[in-house]
């Protein structure tokens, strides 16, 4: 959460210099100033060179349906297995995942612009490579990645299983477990994951022509779809993904490297001690990890440092002084990974600051959304609003640009019938209301059915939300379901994994429908059809809710030790759900000593810490931490923070250099980083199944343990 967040954050500090990229430019301003003065003239002819759409005025749009071509989902299949890998084995390491919107639409140009450059050196070229169909190959991988995501296989779905109940407080779990099967998982993520496609599609024309918001994510990834078609774009293109494909190949190839000395538990330079044998104890150490290399350079460099203060603050001194009070504080012969030890204050502290940060913005951005939305509709009839202004309510009446009438008029022209949506959303609805309670029987159906009628006012909220500040609070919505329906549900009545599966359907629902808005906006700024748009990101989930489960399922039968902590994947995120499941129906009871004080105390920390932020303005705000992300090593320890603070310092010296190659290359740098680590994961999945086994156990002992092996070696010789 803490990368995204910090990611959308750097989009919307370039995307506020010129919100729809405009910069000015008029239609008529070269026809209204000839005969001016040379320095009118320039003026004019600079105004109009900044027109996106005059960029490509003589190439025609193509029809919505030559859009939606089956190389550009041919394409999409590829990159969606790709990055679903990508987001799973973050979902189950860490669970922070930057934003992969970047690397989408410049493989998807790459790949395609190759087969099409192919094509017409061969003289076999049909149909050019255009920007609305790189907009639906990077709206349809998205989706699917996404589903990795929301479909809570780091989170709540994952948190429903045995493994992560027995690590939980609970006492009696037996009607409260729904271990992990293909089957059930594609059902039902076929049946939520549509419906908030549907809950939105009549309020396109509301949220993109009327309110004009700004969507920075949306509106960042058209900017860069749009430059990758001009020729300048297009040769720039070509470099970041030479770069790209560059450090894709040493990041795989360093994966492999890696895996010959991990025949062990903690062998490899996973465990190198880098920072002295008593500091890796404390989960201080480089665990040499290209992926958040990687994702550190795409974060902002305030996330990073909040990530290893959080560090700091909890492993190097909250914890050892609560280890000390072992035996008075709790008992002291209590196994090390039980939730009534040392191990319950991780989980619940940091469920304390996730709660309070989530909470904090949850109220801010709806209560923005609330002052927007009745300051809009109070002045929609006297005037235009002004396009990315900070303020909604701020409108002026300059004429309509030649990029906005443009992009108007292609948006409204492919209506999606409003049947279309409404009955959609009803027959999905219908289907699911029937269909949940089979797969979950403590979920009932009216638990369903109020969730559907909440739901699209709740997605609206969000998606709104989104479009203002570009923070999606999908997984604050489903938070407030777990404790809203386990609750309800009871603890008698499987309280616990009727909250979790609430939570699933709540935040599918709202995930979604804020995702096609962005895609809707993305679609407006590339010209590309609204029902192009719409049908790619269905394909889209349809395909993430297929390759996502069994993603996940190579992960479960590669790596058995999946959720198990200090493993290799220990999907911290599932405990951290779990447990506030059993606190919506059992509450507080079975903390450890003191635990409930020290959580009330970081909840209202991370409540102050953002009024903070919000009130010193954004100059100063820069150095405050964020909550969020300093609850994320709470749980799991500071080795990912140092390998996410060596990205970012990879950065600034690289930026110090050469401040506009860093800029233009580094994010291709980060996503080859990324992509080769990652897509490393589907040979060593294979190769576990195969029973192949790495051949060498790379250990580090003290000095001390070295001569008690060496003696006891010798003995046996």
């Amino acid at each position: 959460m803490g990368a995204v967040e910090g990611e959308e954050l750097e989009w919307k500090s370039t995307i506020e210099e010129d919100p729809e990229g405009r910069g000015g430019g008029d239609g008529g301003a070269v026809r209204r100033r000839r005969g001016r003065s040379d320095g009118d003239e320039d003026e004019a002819e600079a105004e109009a060179a900044a027109s996106i759409e005059r960029e490509f005025d003589g190439k025609p749009v193509p029809a919505w349906r030559e859009q939606l071509t089956v190389r550009a989902f041919a394409v999409s299949l590829l990159l969606g297995v790709l990055f679903s890998v990508i987001v799973m084995k973050l979902n189950l390491t860490t669970g922070v995942i930057p934003s992969l919107n970047v690397s989408a639409g410049l493989l998807g140009f790459f790949f395609v612009k190759t087969w099409t450059a192919a094509l017409a050196r061969a003289g076999l070229l049909r149909r050019p490579f255009t920007r609305q169909e790189n907009t639906v190959i990077q709206t349809c991988v998205v989706a699917t990645s996404g589903i990795a995501f929301s479909g809570g296989f780091g989170s709540y779905l994952f948190a429903m299983s045995e493994t992560i109940a027995k690590q939980s407080t609970e006492t009696d779990y037996s009607q409260n477990i729904k271990n992990p099967k293909l089957g059930w998982m594609i059902g039902f993520l076929f049946v939520v994951s549509f419906l908030g496609l549907f809950s939105l599609v009549p309020m396109r024309k509301i949220m993109i022509i009327d309110y004009k918001l700004i969507y920075p994510s949306g509106t960042a990834t058209a900017h860069l779809i749009n430059s990758f078609h001009t020729p300048s774009g297009a040769k720039l293109a070509k470099k970041q993904v030479k770069m790209l494909g560059k450090f894709f190949v040493c990041s795989f190839l360093w994966g492999f490297f890696q895996w010959f000395y991990t025949a062990g538990d903690n062998c490899g330079f996973v465990s190198f001690p880098t920072l002295g044998l008593e500091a890796y104890q404390n989960k201080f150490y480089f665990d040499f990890s290209a992926t958040y290399v990687g994702v550190g350079m795409i974060c902002p460099y305030l996330v990073n440092v909040s990530v290893l203060l959080g560090g700091i603050l909890s492993w190097g001194i909250m914890w050892p002084l609560i280890d000390a009070k072992k035996g008075s504080w709790y008992p002291a012969d209590i196994p090390k990974n039980s939730l009534h030890g040392l191990q319950g204050y991780r989980v619940f502290i940091a469920i304390a600051l996730i709660l309070g940060d989530g909470l904090y913005n949850f109220f801010k951005v709806f209560g923005k959304t609330i002052i927007a939305l009745v300051s809009q509709m109070k002045n929609k009839n006297s005037a235009n609003a002004v396009v990315g202004s900070d303020d909604p309510s701020a409108y002026d009446t300059s004429p309509v640009s030649f990029d906005d009438k443009r992009r108007t008029e292609l948006f409204l022209s492919d209506q999606i019938p409003k049947p279309i949506a409404y009955g959609g959303y009803i027959v999905v609805a219908i289907i699911s209301i029937v269909t949940i309670p089979h797969i979950y029987p403590q979920l009932k159906w009216y638990h369903v059915l109020v969730s559907y009628i909440f739901a699209p006012v709740l997605a609206f909220c969000n998606a709104y939300g989104a479009g203002l500040t570009d923070w999606s609070l999908a997984s604050t919505y489903g938070k407030l379901a777990i404790f809203i329906i386990g609750a309800w549900a009871g603890a008698s009545h499987g309280g616990i994994l009727a909250g979790l599966a609430a939570c699933g359907v709540m935040m599918s629902i709202v995930s979604t429908a804020s995702d096609l808005m962005q895609d809707f906006k993305t679609g407006y700024l590339t010209l590309a059809s609204p029902r192009s748009m719409f049908i790619s990101q269905v394909i889209g989930t349809a395909m993430g809710c297929v390759i996502a489960p069994s993603v996940f399922w190579l992960f479960l039968n590669a790596f058995k030790d999946i959720g198990m902590p200090g493993s290799e994947y220990p999907s911290p995120n599932a405990l951290v759900y779990r447990n506030m499941a059993v606190l919506g129906v059992e509450g507080f009871s079975s903390l450890p000593k003191h635990c409930l004080t020290l959580c009330f105390i970081f909840f209202a920390a991370a409540i102050i810490i953002n009024a903070i932020r919000d009130i010193v303005g954004e100059k100063i705000a820069r150095f405050i931490p964020l909550p969020m992300a300093m609850a994320i090593p709470f749980y799991l320890g500071s080795y990912f923070a140092i390998d996410m603070c060596v990205g970012s310092l990879i950065l600034f010296v690289w930026q110090k250099i050469n401040k506009a190659k860093a800029d233009a290359f580094a994010p291709a740098v980060a996503s080859g980083l990324i992509c080769g680590d990652g897509i490393w994961t589907l040979p060593q999945s294979v190769l576990a199944l195969a029973k192949v086994n790495p051949p060498i156990c790379m250990k580090f002992l003290s000095r001390s343990m070295n001569e008690k092996v060496d003696a006891y070696i010798a003995s046996l010789s």
